[in-house]
C-alpha cells in the first residue's frame, strides 16, 4: 500500500457510483477510494451527478486508510488546496515533458528516477539553478544545455501594472505634504516615481495580476483618501 497519510490531498478519477458511495481510482497508482455521499458536500444531495459523474477527475482528501482501502472526502477540500494540487500536477507535467523530449523515454524515466531519490521532482526543477551540477552528473553536458535553454524560454515573466496620477499642493509645505503621502500609501513594495509637474507613476510587479493590480488600486484609494484631508488635488490619469 502506498503511504497514504490522513489530510493528503489524491487527484482521482470517479469510476462509479453505489447506493450512496461513490467509488473512485487513486490517479497514477493501482488504489482505489470511496467517498459517502455525505463527504461528497453537506446536506441532502438530491442528484449527484450535479457533483461527480464517471471518469471526471476529482481533488479528495485522505480521511482514512486502512490496509488497501482509503476513505476519501469531496467536501473538506479548500478552493485553495485543489489548484495548488492541479497546479503542482501541471508542473510535474511539464518537466517530465521536457526530459521526454530531450532525452527520450527511456533514459527520461532513469533520470527521474535518480532525481527523487533524494529530492521532490518539482522542488528540484523549481529550484534547477542550485540543482544544475547535479543535472550535470546525470546527462551529457550537450542535454543539459539544451534543457536550460528549454527552461529559459518557458521562465514565466513577471506582471507589471503600471498607473499615472497627479499629485500636488499649493501650500508653502506641498512639497513635504506630498512627500509625506507617498511615504504613508505605497507600503506593497510598489514603486512612485516623479515624472513632471505634480505627475506621478506608480508601478508594481508580480506573479498574479489580480493581486497586484488589487495592491495598486488600494494604494491609490489611499493617495487619494490622504489627498482629501490634506487639501490636495489628485486625480489618475486615464488609460
Amino acid at each position: 500500500m502506498a503511504d497514504f497519510i490522513e489530510g493528503e490531498l489524491v487527484l482521482c478519477t470517479v469510476r462509479d457510483t453505489v447506493g450512496t458511495t461513490v467509488f473512485v481510482k487513486i490517479n497514477d497508482t493501482p488504489y482505489e477510494g470511496t467517498i459517502t455521499f455525505s463527504e461528497i458536500a453537506p446536506g441532502r444531495i438530491r442528484n449527484i451527478r450535479d457533483y461527480v459523474i464517471p471518469n471526471k477527475k476529482i481533488v479528495c482528501k485522505v480521511i482514512k486508510a486502512e490496509g488497501n482501502k482509503l476513505q476519501l472526502s469531496f467536501r473538506r477540500v479548500k478552493p485553495n488546496e485543489r489548484k495548488e494540487l492541479l497546479d503542482r500536477i501541471e508542473k510535474e507535467k511539464s518537466f517530465k515533458a521536457i526530459l521526454k523530449t530531450v532525452l527520450g523515454e527511456q533514459e527520461s524515466m532513469t533520470v527521474i528516477e535518480k532525481i527523487t531519490e533524494k529530492h521532490d521532482l518539482i522542488d528540484f526543477f523549481q529550484n534547477l539553478e542550485k540543482n544544475i551540477n547535479e543535472l550535470g552528473t546525470y546527462i551529457s553536458k550537450e542535454n543539459l544545455d539544451k534543457i536550460i535553454k528549454i527552461f529559459e524560454s518557458k521562465k514565466e515573466k513577471p506582471k507589471v501594472i503600471r498607473q499615472i496620477f497627479k499629485l500636488s499642493n499649493k501650500s508653502s509645505e506641498g512639497v513635504n505634504i506630498v512627500k509625506n503621502i507617498m511615504s504613508e500609501s505605497c507600503k506593497d513594495r510598489c514603486e512612485i516615481k516623479y515624472l513632471a509637474a505634480g505627475k506621478y507613476s506608480i508601478t508594481l510587479e508580480g506573479k498574479d495580476f489580480k493581486e497586484i493590480n488589487s495592491k495598486v488600486n488600494s494604494t491609490l484609494q489611499q493617495i487619494e483618501f490622504l489627498a482629501k484631508k490634506n487639501h490636495c488635488d489628485f486625480s489618475i490619469e486615464k488609460k
